[in-house]
């Protein structure tokens, strides 16, 4: 009788005793998951402060990248401008020679045939004025020889200066590019996330790029920020989002005859591209006749379109920070074809944009 009450009681309470030991697992796992939650969290917060940081370091890099451009391009252009004046002095001491052997011949010849004893007193003058007029010649030409071989030697010591400055200015270069390039690797592998996110987003853009007859059209169909009442683009006027000189301006004729919707810009080999303005970019793939275009999203209904780059840094529907750096010019094709839209109308860029 005893093992059978036994029996029954193992019956009745290890039911009870499965469904506590399942419930202690079942809270020790939401205790496991809400840790790890926790550490994620943790995690997603530092993973976008190091974003946050990377994107200031790539803007701080690429002003510094782009400055350099600059600076090496300024002292290229003023060695030229030596060396041309260098030849320049070099053609003209040559002359100056060739003056002074026949200043100096027409001398000596004219001493070892001497008249001064000559009883005919227009020939004793005539061969006193040549001789004076031959020295003054003569004394003119070496006094100009000798500036031109001082100026030669000044414009020698300042080419070897320029030369100094473009090395180290070379050196610097190439560290500063270095850094970049390996902030820009940091910022693409903090991109892989976004890049898993934005397939879809890419296959309705290159339907539309493929649909699209032109640029604005392009600007048109990926969008823009809401329209605001305050029209404005910045407080302030903007950097080019390249270095290099504008050589056709809103307006004006294109080589097909067209009014120009924005401007074109001459910069020089693979130059930096910078976001021009905070935004988000809504398009960056290559489109028909424009090479390589990244279309960025503005506040206030502002689209900004750059053409023509040879290589691409950021992703579509990534946020970007003005000065931060997006990409490099095609060095066979530098020339920047630069866009700016409100809504579906074309704005002059030099409202918003520094000419330098």
């Amino acid at each position: 009788m005893k093992g059978i009450f036994v029996a029954f009681l193992l019956l009745v309470y290890t039911p009870c005793a499965v469904m506590a030991d399942d419930l202690s697992r079942i809270q020790s796992e939401i205790h496991r998951i809400e840790q790890q939650s926790k550490k994620l969290d943790e995690q997603v917060k530092t993973s976008e402060r190091d974003v946050a940081a990377t994107k200031k370091k790539l803007v701080k890099a690429a002003d510094q990248v782009s400055s350099l451009e600059e600076q090496r391009g300024q002292i290229v252009r003023k060695i030229a401008e030596l060396d041309a004046r260098r030849d320049a002095i070099v053609k003209e001491m040559n002359a100056n020679r060739e003056r002074i052997y026949n200043a100096a011949g027409a001398v000596l010849f004219v001493a070892s045939h001497p008249t001064f004893d000559s009883d005919d007193m227009r020939d004793y003058v005539l061969t006193s004025a040549i001789l004076t007029g031959m020295a003054d010649t003569l004394n003119d030409d070496i006094k100009q020889a000798e500036a031109n071989i001082a100026e030669l030697e000044k414009i020698l010591d300042k080419r070897e200066t320029e030369k100094e400055k473009l090395d180290r200015s070379a050196k610097k270069y190439t560290k500063e590019k270095t850094e970049l390039d390996k902030l820009l690797k940091t910022r693409s592998a903090q991109n892989q996330r976004l890049k898993a996110e934005q397939s879809a987003t890419q296959k309705k853009l290159r339907e539309l790029s493929a649909r699209a007859k032109s640029i604005s059209e392009l600007s048109a169909g990926v969008g823009s920020s809401e329209m605001s009442a305050d029209a404005r683009f910045s407080k302030r006027k903007l950097n080019l989002p390249v270095n290099g000189r504008v050589v056709v301006r809103f307006a004006e004729k294109t080589a097909l005859g067209l009014k120009s919707d924005g401007w074109r810009i001459k910069t020089h080999g693979d130059a930096l591209v910078m976001a021009p303005a905070d935004g988000i970019v809504k398009f960056a793939d290559n489109f028909k006749g424009f090479g390589r275009v990244i279309i960025m999203s503005h506040k206030n209904g502002y689209n900004t379109v750059m053409t023509n780059l040879g290589e691409i840094d950021v992703l579509i529907d990534q946020e970007v920070l003005a000065g931060e750096p997006i990409g490099r010019m095609n060095p066979d094709k530098s020339e920047m074809y630069l866009e700016v839209r409100r809504g579906n109308k074309a704005v002059d860029p030099g409202y918003l944009f520094i000419d330098k």
